[in-house]
């Protein structure tokens, strides 16, 4: 359980991270401020991502094993 937790929490971080940058570059551009309009999107969907990853962590693991199995 802790490593699902930490896990978790990692992940949704690295992805939150990187795709509210590029999420919010393409809403804004490059401008003035960017870092502020990226870090604001990012603190409201870093929490979020991290309790959908540990709820939804277990079953798309199993999903995807079954899925490269089949492959």
């Amino acid at each position: 359980m802790k490593h699902r937790f930490i896990f978790a929490i990692l992940m949704s971080f690295v992805l939150t991270f990187f795709m509210s940058a590029w999420v919010t570059y393409l809403n804004v551009g490059f401008i003035q401020g960017f870092t502020d309009y990226w870090m604001s999107a990012w603190f409201l969907a870093w929490p979020a991502a991290g309790v959908i990853s540990f709820i939804s962590g277990p079953r798309i693991h199993q999903c995807a094993q079954q899925i490269s199995q089949k492959l």
